[in-house]
Parts: C-alpha cells; structure tokens; sequence
C-alpha cells in the first residue's frame, strides 16, 4: 500500500506522473457488468463469497491486538507463514493448510512492518514516525530522537516462537518495502535493497541524511538504500551503498480522474461537500469533514444554534477555502505544477524484484518501470525504463521464470481507494505486461480482472506472485477488495483470468479498508494476507484451463523459504505428473489429434506401471514416438521429450 505523504493529506487520490505507450486495451470477460462477483453481499465476517476454479481450505482470524490493524504482506519459511501487520508480524503454521495454527503474535508497532526471511533470520520494514528501537508501543513524540527506527529491523527467528530483534538499520528515507537480495556469488551475506517513499530524514536523527539536491554525491534524493547482512553477525548489517538508478530520467506524465470519479465527485456537490482544486496537482478533491465542521460550529455558536442552515453553510465555505488555501502557500502547493524536464526530485522505488539466478531486477518505482543489472549487488545498473500515461504508481513487479517477461502493477489510488467501478478505464489501476528482448522492455498488454467492485470497495492491482504450472506463466495476484485473481499470461498479448476469489465489501454503507494485501503460491497452497480480517488458504481446482495433472506438477516444487520480491528459479523434479501436465498442454492447443493424445496417455501410464529396464524401454519407445508431433508445438514437444528423458534416467 502506498501513503500519502502528510503535505497532500487532503488529496483522495494523488494523481502520479507517466509517459505514454502504445495503447492497447487489456482482454478482459465478454462482459464484466454480469461478472458474479459483482454485488457481493457486505460484511466484515459473513460477506458472500465467490470462488472459480479454486477452492477456500481455511479462513483464519487475526488475533487480539492484531485484529483490526491492517494485516500486511507475508513471507514464508518451512511450514510457517510469516503475516505482517502494523502491530507487529503474526506467525501461522500451516502444515495443515485447512487448520493453520496461531504461533505467535508479537508486538512490534510501526508500518508496513513488510517482513522477508533468510534462513534464521527475519526482516521487518518501518518507515512510520511511531516506530520504536525497542519494538514497545507508544510511539516516539519527539519530532527529532534516537529512540525513533526508520528503516529495516532484524530478528533472529531460530526460536519462531520467541523472535530476537538483533538489529536496527537506520535509512535516510525509511523502508515503505525491502527486497532480500541472495547474491550466487557471495555466500557469507545477504543484500537488501530499500524502497522508502518518507521524507528526508533531519540530520539530527541521522547525521548520514542529506537533503541537498540529487545531484550533489552526498545527496540522499533519488536513492534507494543497500543493507549489507553478514550471515556469522547479523547485528553488525549496515547500510554499504546508496545507489541512483534515476539518473538521467526524464519526466512522466499523468492522467487525469477517471468518469467514475467525476461522478462521485458531481454527487458528492450535489450532496452538498466542500471541494477544492489543489493548484499544485491540478486536482479538484472533498475536503474531510475534520476541516469543516469546526467552522460550521462556530457560525452556529454565533447564532445560539445547534443545527447547521443553509446559509450557515454558505457562510462557511468562504472561510474554509480561505484557509485551506493558506495550507497549500505554505505547503508550497498553491500553484500550478511547473512543466518538468526530469524525473521529480521526490521520486524513489515502491518495491524492487529480484531475480538472482539471472542477476536481474525489475523496479517498480513510482512514474516509471526499471530493469536493472544486479549481478554487482552494491552497484545496480540501469539497463532500460518505461513510463506510462495510463499508469498512476508503478507499485511491483514480476519476472516469468525464464525472465523474457516483466509484469508491473499500478497501484492507482495508493490502495485506498475504489479504482474497479464500471466507469473505470480498464488500463487504469491495472497490469502492464513487457516483453525482455535484448534487455529491453517492449509494452505487451494490460490485465485487469474482469468484475467491477463497487464505490464501497477499495480496489486495485496489488501484490501476487507465479504458480509454477509447468510451461505456462500463470500468476495469482492481490486485488484488495476486488479479491485474488489466478491468469495466464503465457500468450503475453492476450492475458487471461483462469480462477477467482473475491468477497462483498467490509462495509455495504461507505469505503472501508480490507481485501487481500498479498497473495503468494506456496508449496502447493494459495495463501492470502487479508488486511481487515486475518488470513486465506486456497488451492486449485482441476478446471478447462488447468489439468489435475498440471496441479499435481506445480505441487512437486517445493521451497524451504520463500519471499516473493526475492524471485526464486522455479525447476520441476522428475515425475510422470510433468509429462502428464505437457501432455494436457499439447490437447488444449488442439493441434495433435484426439486418438494420438489418447496413445500418448496410454503410453505414459504403462511405463508409469513398468518398473527396471520395462520402464526403461517404454520411456525410451514414448521419447522416440512423440517427435511425430512436433509439428504441432515443437518447444512443447521438446519439454514433454525431457520429461520423459528425465524419467528414463531414473529409471537405468
């Protein structure tokens, strides 16, 4: 989620800036007003549900004290998840995925509180100015101490049950997210790559902080910040790199309110709210009733009364636009934006992914997407960056396992805000999908689900991870209260949802938070940190997009850990389930005869019968018979043949 910061309070919805791509509109149901997640009953625990081609094995309440604060992103580690929470990060164990157990919740105040994992060790963000050293709640009052932590905490985790804070590292700006970074070539350390989105820290808090502007070597504009985490000392991590992969960028342009919210902004006049045009964003907003009603008040008082007239609110709209726009003057926003150049001083990442295996990353950094080299983890280079118009806040971003592909999320509204309505451009809020080719990145399409939410349901793209369906792209994907989407994205130009879960609003009267913060595959189980309630666990169901025999695949990967934004090289051991799963491939394209699928099926299952040299030689016999098809998809023919020569050896 991303927040506002506190000169732009009284903005709904920050528009962000972006430069254009070719437009192409994104493929979406035939007609998403008649989606069956539309209209979903309301209710913070009695909602209507709505699932396709998956199934809900557990729905798990946060705990006291954590429930009702917002549940945030999740790591994984053995049979654990690892939930973030403002309050602190709550452990679950999920060896039974449709019983997951409470293991601890520990008090640790501060936002997003975003953790990852490393072996024994967990990392936790805080950018929020209530973050304490010492993890105790109250807050830190003092605009300037050194009791105040902004930036990564370290914990030991080798008792899950009983966390050890080890370390605070302090950053310039915060960590709004962090991304572990493993580098193949260093194994004594971890890396971590910082997106903090707070203003410049004052030098008396942390005399390592520089304002100056980004062009000065000092600076800490246009940074993002790089821990060093020495394996043997954990309590020794530090930050070793501050690196600016903006350099050089120009600026990106914005688009403007969508017909949706010009309608609910002429209702809301209609209703009789104050608005304002906030000249620095040439945008017009509903002022909160917070900087009203104490004005209404004093008319009123004036005049002995207790209820507000309407000349008691003619009155007072004078006297409250006049003080707002004293605000914006002295916020330095009373004035139309000058035409930039170049990339705003202000700009940092929202979130980094790295792709170790290809020493490869992919920014998601506000008005732009950046792919970088990382293979020297303290100096990431820039190899190319695309902007968008379409695009309000490039939030994360997604390799497909052979790293041809990048997908970004725009997170249009900051994830506070109802951005799925039906007269919400669906290029809007959604996923833009790149090509790689020659470490460039060539626009694809977009992808948004095909459902509109309602005005009560904040709704965008948000964080989601791939399914490792063997020779497919398949990822689920976050949608706050628009729920969690399963789509294919093999055919990168025509994306396509495959599976869905999705809830009725929190409240059916007015916007309030929930949904789905993240939602990552794991070892078999589709699990989903849900903001305002606790946590999902899911699981695919066979359907007419994905075979059992491609579910029973993915499910042969395992991971020790797993964090999302730390992409992991997805390999399949052998198993007759992958030479299956290819097998279905080959039918759904409907390019190799029904009686030679059925041959092929009946081949696989008698080596699978055949045990020694009888296994051997069938394997060897189907090796030699499938490249008859191979007119019909030779890549894919290629990886059923490997499949059944990973087989073969096994079998000798």
């Amino acid at each position: 989620m991303h927040t506002l910061p506190t000169r732009a309070v009284l903005v709904v919805a920050a528009a962000a800036a972006f430069a254009a791509c070719a437009p192409r509109k994104p493929v979406t149901a035939p007609s998403p007003a008649s989606d069956p997640r539309n209209n979903l009953k309301a209710g913070l625990f009695d909602a209507a549900e709505y699932t396709s081609n998956l199934k809900v094995v557990s729905r798990s309440v946060s705990p006291k004290g954590f429930l009702g604060e917002t549940n945030s992103d999740l790591a994984f580690t053995g049979n654990y998840v690892i939930q973030g929470n403002y309050n602190g990060p709550v452990v679950w164990d999920i060896s039974n995925p449709s019983q997951p157990k409470l293991v601890v919740a520990y008090e640790c105040p501060a936002s997003q509180n975003d953790v990852s994992v490393y072996k024994n060790l967990m990392f936790m963000s805080a950018e929020a100015m209530n973050g304490r050293v010492d993890c105790k709640p109250g807050g830190v009052k003092d605009v300037v101490s050194k009791d105040r932590v902004r930036g990564v905490r370290i914990f030991d985790i080798t008792n899950i049950r009983e966390p050890k804070l080890v370390a605070n590292v302090q950053t310039c700006r915060g960590s709004h997210t962090h991304t572990v970074l493993e580098d193949p070539k260093d194994k004594n350390n971890v890396y971590i790559y910082v997106s903090g989105s707070s203003g410049i820290r004052p030098a008396g808090e942390l005399a390592e902080c520089v304002a100056a502007p980004s062009g000065d070597a000092n600076s800490s504009r246009l940074r993002i910040e790089i821990i060093k985490v020495p394996l043997a000392d954990p309590a020794a991590a530090a930050v070793v790199g501050r690196a600016n992969i903006f350099a050089g960028l120009g600026a990106s342009k914005s688009h403007g309110a969508s017909p949706a919210d010009k309608a609910d902004m002429d209702a809301a006049k209609a209703k009789g709210a104050f608005t304002i045009m906030i000249p620095a964003m040439n945008e017009e907003v509903v002022l909160p009733n917070q900087l009203v009603q104490p004005v209404l008040d004093s008319i009123m008082k004036a005049r002995g009364a207790t209820v507000a007239t309407a000349a008691d609110t003619a009155a007072a709209r004078p006297v409250v636009n006049a003080f707002v726009t004293r605000m914006f003057a002295a916020q330095g926003m009373d004035k139309p934006p000058v035409a930039a150049t170049s990339v705003s001083e202000g700009s940092q990442c929202h979130d980094i992914t790295v792709y170790p295996a290809l020493g490869l990353a992919g920014g998601a950094c506000e008005g732009h997407g950046l792919l970088l080299d990382i293979s020297n983890p303290i100096a990431p280079v820039r190899l190319d960056a695309v902007a968008d118009s379409n695009f309000a806040y490039w939030h994360s971003a997604t390799f497909n396992n052979d790293g041809t592909k990048m997908l970004f999320s725009d997170e249009w509204g900051g994830g506070g805000s109802p951005k799925c309505r039906a007269l919400d451009k669906p290029e809007w809020g959604a996923n833009a999908i790149f090509a790689i080719v020659n470490k460039k990145l060539v626009f694809q399409s977009y992808y948004k689900i095909p459902t509109y939410q309602s005005k009560n349901e904040n709704c965008v793209a948000h964080n989601g991870s791939l399914i490792p369906i063997p020779g497919r792209d398949v990822m689920v994907q976050s949608w706050y209260q628009g729920g969690i989407s399963v789509f294919d994205w093999t055919d990168a130009a025509h994306p396509k949802e495959i599976a869905s879960f999705d809830r009725g609003p929190v409240d059916s009267t007015r916007m309030e938070m929930g949904g789905s913060w993240s939602v990552y595959w794991y070892n078999g189980n589709i699990v989903s940190s849900e903001i305002a309630r606790g946590m999902d666990v899911a699981q695919l169901i066979p359907s007419e997009f994905i075979s059992q025999n491609e579910i029973d695949a993915a499910n042969t990967v395992k991971w020790d850990y797993l964090n999302a934004q730390g992409q992991p090289k997805i390999s399949w051991p052998p198993s007759f389930a992958l030479a299956k799963a290819f097998t279905d491939q080959l039918e759904r394209k409907g390019c190799v005869a029904p009686a030679r699928i059925s041959d092929i099926r009946s081949q696989i299952a008698s080596a699978e019968q055949a045990s020694g040299a009888a296994r051997n030689g069938a394997l060897s016999k189907l090796v030699t018979d499938v490249e008859s098809n191979r007119s019909c998809d030779p890549a894919k023919v290629d990886l059923l043949k490997k499949a059944l020569q990973d087989l073969q050896a096994l079998a000798m």
